[in-house]
């Protein structure tokens, strides 16, 4: 989740086309959100979310896709989990092909970098 948030984050910062923008009327579940880190933090949560629930499914659906593709096909799916979190926030808005992409490439690296710092192996 908080590679997620980060690496929106990021994106924002360096991919062109890739806005968060907050509306007056933004709000989640009645709570108001007002700065731009509040949005950015629900996104991870959400984006987190389907990568937990759903993701396990979908990597044991496309196991071969992915074995052919030598695990390239994960990259399509983040983007797609992405996508989905785009599509249900207006506040967030990613063009489709190449900023899509390139912010499941940023959420991806810094997924394995975090995991690579806190996760020791004995």
């Amino acid at each position: 989740m908080v590679s997620a948030g980060l690496g929106l984050w990021l994106a924002t910062l360096w991919v062109p086309g890739v806005v968060v923008q907050i509306y007056p009327d933004s709000h989640f579940f009645g709570i108001p959100l007002t700065q731009q880190w509040h949005l950015l933090v629900i996104f991870g949560v959400v984006l987190g979310l389907l990568n937990f629930f759903i993701k396990p499914i979908l990597n044991l659906i496309t196991l071969p896709l992915r074995i052919i593709t030598l695990g390239f096909f994960g990259i399509v799916i983040n983007a797609g989990f992405i996508w989905i979190v785009d599509y249900m926030f207006r506040e967030l808005s990613i063009p489709i092909l190449y900023p899509l992409l390139w912010t499941a490439l940023i959420v991806l690296g810094l997924n394995i970098i975090i995991l690579k710092i806190f996760i020791q192996h004995d």
